[in-house]
């Protein structure tokens, strides 16, 4: 079994395996391999280097999710339905369906 390290995740400390993979760790955490980004110590690094890619101590991930549909209201602005619309976790967006 291997020493748990802490990473940054979306701003959060978390204690993951040492040695596993990017993959491993975002299911872990939660994380639907197909809605996501990931920027990897402050590189996007696209998904077909996800299950190549160690974690180790220290490492910094951003992991962005898609969220779907909707009226996406940012700032009392309104943008156009049919965008997807996109969360780090760390920023609350609002969104709403049109009737």
């Amino acid at each position: 079994m291997s020493t748990p390290v802490t990473v940054q995740v979306n701003g959060r400390a978390v204690a993951v395996s040492s040695g596993g993979m990017l993959t491993t760790c975002l299911e872990r955490l939660g994380y639907d391999l197909r809605l996501v980004a990931v920027e990897f110590n402050g590189e996007i690094l696209h998904r077909q280097y996800w299950r190549h890619t160690r974690i180790r101590e220290g490492d910094v991930l951003e992991v962005v999710t898609i969220v779907g549909g909707g009226l996406l209201r940012a700032g009392g602005a309104e943008l156009e339905k049919g965008f997807p619309t996109f969360s780090t976790g760390r920023r609350s967006i609002h969104y709403e369906e049109r009737p």
